[in-house]
């Protein structure tokens, strides 16, 4: 069901690589909410995905840009006022790469330059994206911006690895950069810290399979999908909200505030009987 949450606004979206993706679920909804927006990625990312396709969906226009390069933003808000005909109302950055990561390497023995790549891509384009939207006064008046997150800023997910410092960068450039934001126009920025989901990014992520089924257990709603995801991020660009800001916002089914779960705990019985047995 549609409220029209969005009705007469503008935004940008980065980061929709494929049916999978959270941004792809935040573009459908957005739409059924009755928003215009653009979608953007970087151009190597737009090749693997099925951009295009989504576009159609949405009859929205893509701006190819490379979120780390800050004269590619500059060019993406300029095309996007433009196309759309007015200020930008809401921006969503869910953006995250770890060369590290994808290469296999582990925490102990990391590639200091593909670390400061995963910093680069999945953090300080964060402060980039708003630098822009602030010299180019791109934003509207009590505009949003929200970026995607995971608990392993604060918590210790070993095979996460250069990552975890990435969105705990990602998580204090909202909160700084939230407090300039509001007072030079009420714009908001917060973070949201989803449940692990079944995107195209985080399986890559080793052993991610076995923390998938780990939260869910942990958690007295089960993790939160990706449409579950979308349907939190339009509450965020959204009027009704307008006095957010500078949080980081947990959206994980209960997994943040549990210490263990009767579901945890009846596996590890089950799983010593049955080494017993053995």
């Amino acid at each position: 069901m549609a409220y029209n949450l969005l009705k007469g606004k503008r935004g940008i979206i980065f980061g929709a690589l494929d049916e999978k993706s959270i941004a792809w679920k935040v573009a459908l909804k957005a739409k059924e909410e009755g928003a215009e927006f653009v979608l953007t990625n970087a151009p190597l990312a737009m090749r693997m995905g099925a951009i295009n396709k989504l576009a159609e969906e949405c009859n929205a226009q893509i701006i190819p840009a490379d979120a780390t390069s800050v004269e590619d933003l500059e060019n993406l808000f300029k095309q996007a006022t433009e196309i759309l005909g007015g200020k930008i109302d809401f921006v969503l950055h869910s953006i995250g790469m770890s060369p590290n990561i994808r290469k296999g390497k582990d925490y102990g023995d990391l590639n200091y330059e593909w670390f400061q790549k995963t910093l680069d891509i999945s953090a300080l384009s964060f402060h980039k994206v708003m630098h822009v939207a602030e010299k180019q006064d791109a934003m509207s008046e009590w505009g949003s911006i929200v970026a995607l997150t995971y608990i392993a800023a604060q918590r210790v997910f070993p095979d996460y690895t250069d990552m975890s410092q990435a969105k705990a960068v990602l998580e204090s450039i909202a909160r700084n950069y939230g407090y300039r934001f509001a007072k030079l126009k009420n714009v908001r920025v917060n973070t949201i810290s989803q449940s692990p989901t079944m995107t195209t990014a985080g399986t890559g992520v080793g052993g991610f399979d076995a923390f998938f089924d780990y939260a869910d257990k942990m958690s007295p709603l089960g993790n939160a999908t990706a449409e579950d995801c979308a349907n939190y991020t339009i509450m965020m660009f959204s009027d009704l909200t307008r006095k957010v800001t500078m949080q980081n916002l947990m959206h994980d089914g209960g997994f943040s505030s549990m210490g263990i779960s009767e579901d945890v705990v009846n596996m590890i019985y089950q799983n010593q009987k049955q080494e017993a047995n053995s």
